[in-house]
This record gives structure tokens, sequence and C-alpha cells, in this order.
């Protein structure tokens, strides 16, 4: 090979790699500036209850009490959803601030919540609902400007005689209905499964926001790296989480826990409004309007995404505690926004934080939650352009005194940020002190303080 064909060679692959990172950077750009989005557990497990007392493993109970398929299947003959309204769901997503809506298009247990045509374990086929729910909500998507996106449980499966991902522990298969192993073959599984509900998913329902897998269990690279160029030559602008599996995903995932630290790369964290993902009839580990923003700031201040979950009741509705949330965190969104939206870390994250041990508790443990359900005041910083925001968190002072903040140069005016009205500052001996001015009590004691320099 020649100097010259070398020199074009190399000239062709970085035009090629530049694209390509420009490409897949502009394809996450509204995922990352939306920060906010809305997580749903729906499925037949949403019944909340079974022979009257709790699910053992909740949304999991399938597998906890080794319910027999076709056991499990006649759950559905029950469950008309009669009160389903998509519309009502995505407004009240969209009015609490939220960006996109991730919905169990099939969870652990197998079975599809939208038309499968592959496979009749499915809404349409098996509940008195009977009816595809998922046209309603890509319908009300777009209406109300939110991102569709699809949950799929990709290593466990417990309708398939052929998943059974053979690691300690793993949940991945049904091993009470289907016992011999020996049967079982995963790459039946993908093919004859997972590729054509996909395939499904991509093309039934209009543009996908994102693909969000779940469980990867013993999936193979070249399983994942088949299943991303099979989603992208569909839609090639579907954002694909980390759970598919052996780094081919777009971004990683926290579930039920904040980052100790900021992190650049893109990152979400998962989380329950109330004890559970699926809907109990028995669940009343609710948060609360003050302590779900204190999340969503500081996962935001952290480089990272909210995605907050709802568990859609046996009716098909959302509780009337995730409503009221939704509703306060809406409150302080519109007022607030600006400052969720877009924004990036901080030189600092974070101030005056304190043990978790010394804050307040607001709510009892919940399943599988790691995040903190203590209040106590501190301050978060984030910043967009030449603007930095910071978020008193439950402050209870009549001043905010920043060493942090003592450090900015240039500082040309300080504004609350709810009614943009300038507030009493100074900065001396290397402390930023801001007059915090007298307002009446709310529901989401958290205020925002615009600096422009």
């Amino acid at each position: 090979m020649n100097k010259k064909i070398i020199f074009f060679f190399f000239i062709f692959c970085t035009v090629f790699n530049t694209i390509k990172t420009y490409s897949q950077s502009n394809k996450m750009q509204w995922w990352q500036d939306g920060k906010f989005g809305l997580f749903l557990h729906w499925g037949l497990y949403s019944v909340g209850e079974w022979n009257g007392k709790p699910q053992k493993g909740n949304e999991h109970f399938m597998f906890y009490e080794k319910i027999p398929l076709a056991t499990y299947a006649k759950i559905g003959e029950e469950l008309s959803f009669k009160e389903y309204n998509a519309d009502f769901w995505v407004k009240n997503a969209k009015d609490a601030g939220m960006k996109y809506v991730v919905i169990t298009a099939k969870h652990h247990d197998g079975f599809a919540m939208y038309n499968s045509p592959s496979n009749d374990f499915n809404i349409v086929k098996k509940t008195a609902f009977a009816r595809d729910p998922m046209p309603d909500l890509a319908k009300a998507c777009k209406k109300y400007g939110l991102k569709l996106c699809f949950y799929y449980s990709l290593g466990r499966d417990w309708e398939s005689k052929d998943a059974n991902w053979a690691r300690a522990g793993s949940k991945a298969g049904n091993d009470w209905d289907f016992p011999d192993t020996s049967k079982k073959d995963n790459n039946s599984y993908i093919e004859k499964k997972v590729k054509p509900q996909l395939k499904e998913l991509l093309t039934q329902y209009g543009p996908i926001g994102i693909i969000w897998f779940d469980t990867p269990e013993g999936t193979t690279r070249a399983q994942s790296e088949g299943l991303r160029k099979f989603i992208l030559a569909i839609q090639p602008n579907c954002i694909i989480n980390a759970r598919i599996g052996n780094g081919m995903g777009d971004y990683s995932v926290s579930e039920q826990k904040i980052e100790s630290n900021a992190i650049l790369k893109p990152w979400e964290s998962c989380i329950t409004m109330s004890g559970k993902w699926g809907f109990s009839k028995f669940d009343k580990n609710w948060k609360s309007p003050e302590l779900l923003v204190r999340h969503l700031v500081e996962i935001v201040c952290k480089g990272g995404n909210l995605l907050l979950n709802v568990g859609p009741n046996n009716l098909g509705n959302l509780p009337e505690l995730a409503i009221s949330n939704l509703q306060e965190i809406g409150n302080w969104m519109k007022l607030n926004g600006e400052a969720i939206y877009g924004t990036t870390p901080f030189t600092t994250t974070s101030e005056y934080t304190i043990s978790a041990t010394m804050a307040k508790e607001t709510m009892g443990q919940s399943n599988n939650d790691n995040t903190s359900k203590k209040i106590n005041a501190d301050l978060y910083f984030n910043k967009k352009g030449n603007n930095i925001y910071v978020f008193a968190r439950s402050w209870d002072k009549p001043v905010i005194t920043s060493a942090v903040l003592g450090q900015i140069k240039n500082i040309k005016n300080i504004t609350l940020l709810e009614n943009n009205k300038a507030v009493k500052w100074i900065t001396e001996n290397g402390i930023l002190t801001i007059e915090i001015p007298k307002l009446a009590n709310k529901t989401v004691p958290i205020l925002v303080f615009k600096i422009t320099r």
C-alpha cells in the first residue's frame, strides 16, 4: 500500500469516527438536557396482591412464589384496567416537568403489555382489557412533547422455555414449569422472542426515544452487539441504556441509589416514588415532594438524570399519592426548571452536606432502595453558560454563607429564580453571603438562586 493510499485511508477513518462521535452525542442531546423522566412499572403484577396478601417480591412474585405459568396468566382475566387514561398519565408527567416516559413493555414475567403478534402472552390476548394501550400512550406523548420509551427485560423471562442464563443466584429462568435445563437455548430465546418483540416495539408506535433494557444476566458480547445493531438498523436515533450488557449502552444506570460524586459521562438514577416498583395495595412508604425534589437536585448537580418510578394500579390509574406528588414537583419545576434543564455540574457539587445519621428521617425503609430518606439543610451547585445555580435545600437560616461561592469572580448580580428578583449579597473574606427574602412556607422548601457573571 503506497503512502497516498495510507494517508487517504487515515483521513477517511478520522472523518468517519468524528461523524460517528458527533452523531452519537447529537442523538443524546435531548436526553442529557431533559434530566427528568417518568418510569412506569405496569403489568399483571399490578393486581396488587396475591391471595389477599402482599406479593412476595412484589413485581417478581411469579418467581418467588413459583407460580405456574398457566396460573399466573389467569390473573389477566380480572384486569380490565378500566380507568386507564394515557392522556392523563402523560399530562401529569408533562406538568411535573418530565421530558420522557419509560414504560414496561415486557417485565421479567415475560408478559407483553402491548400487542405482540409474535407471542400470545400479551395484554390483548390474556386480559379483560383486551386491547393495546401503547397507541394511546404514543399519541399522548406526541401531544405533550414527551419521548416515548420502552423498558424490556432482556435476560429474565419466566414465560420462555429457553431463557436460562445459568448463573448462581440468577432469577433469569423459569425452572418450575421448565425444569430440564438441557433443553434450554438462550440463543433461541434471543432470536425467537427478543428480536421479534423489539422489532414490534420499534415499528408499531412511531419514534422511540430509548430501549431501556434490564437484567442482561448472561447475555454475551456478541448478543449485545447484535441487539444494538438490530435496534439501530430500525431506529438509528434510538438511545440504548447500559443494561443491554457488555459495554454496548449509551448511558449507565444507578438503580435506587444516587452516585456519591459528579460523573461527566451520561448516567441515570432510577428511583421509586414509593416503596415498590409495581403497584401494591399494601405499600405505605411514599417519599414526600420535598424528598423527591431533593433527589432530583442532587442527581442533576452530579450530572445525571432522574427516572422517577410510579406503579399504575390494578384499575390502570396512577395512585392518588403519585398524582399529588407529581403536582407538587410540577409547581416547583415551573418556577425553577431553568436550573434543571440543560445544566452541567459545577466545579464543586455541594456544601454543608452532613452525615445521614445526623439528618431527619422522613420515611421507612423500602425494597432495594439505597437513597437517603433524611432531610438536612445544605447547598448544591450546577451551571449553564455563564450562570451558576445555587440550590438551598431545606434551608433554615436567614442567610446563606458559602466559601465555595466566595471564590467566584466577577459576579454581576444574584436573583431568586422563582421571581427573578435581585437579592442582597456580599463577598467578604472569601465568603459569599446571600440574604434570603421572606417567603411563605412551601411544600417543597428548596430555593434556587441564579448567579450571573
